[in-house]
């Protein structure tokens, strides 16, 4: 194998693990465990101040972050309104509404594969004004991984808060069954 190829390679299977495990929790019921969530929050406020750096002042693309995370909130708020949360002796559990997370991350991953074949084959989009930006500075690539990340920052900072109030009428009450 040639050296040019070992490096995409090796980034892609990690982002693709990466990816695999994050489209995987958009399927069935899921523990809630505070500790994991609270890292995955905070690593995507870090990546919301990354993004806002890429921008470097720069309106257009300051629009199109902004529009983005506003979309990818909104969209976090509604996957929280159906997601399903339950109670058991086994400790809490939520089901996501699956097609709300996974339409975002396909979304991501589809702009992504994107990105990284103009990248890859040089061969970067010609406007009226020239050469076009680069697809990290993108505004729709950008406009994209702030809808992604705000997702799952709105998304993730709810089941947190909703799984830390004791058990309501929109959770489900389930007891132990006897193992034996």
């Amino acid at each position: 194998m040639h050296s040019k190829f070992i490096v995409p390679v090796v980034v892609a299977v990690l982002v693709g693990v990466r990816l695999y495990l994050r489209m995987r929790r958009s399927f069935g019921r899921q523990s809630v465990q505070p500790r994991r969530m609270t890292v995955r929050i905070s690593i995507f406020a870090v990546l919301v101040g990354l993004l806002a750096l890429l921008t470097r002042g720069d309106a257009l693309a300051i629009a199109a972050l902004l529009g983005g995370g506003a979309c990818g909130a909104a969209l976090g708020y509604l996957g929280l309104r159906h997601t399903r949360f339950e109670a058991t002796a086994e400790g809490r559990f939520y089901t996501p509404h699956t097609y709300i997370g996974l339409s975002v991350t396909v979304l991501f991953i589809a702009r992504l594969g994107y990105d990284f074949l103009i990248l890859y084959h040089g061969a970067l989009p010609v406007t009226a004004s020239g050469p076009a930006a680069l697809p990290p500075e993108s505004p729709l690539t950008l406009a994209i991984s702030a809808a992604f990340i705000a997702y799952y920052l709105a998304y993730y900072t709810g089941v947190l808060l909703k799984s830390r109030q004791p058990a309501s009428a929109d959770a489900v009450l389930i007891p132990s069954e006897p193992r034996g």
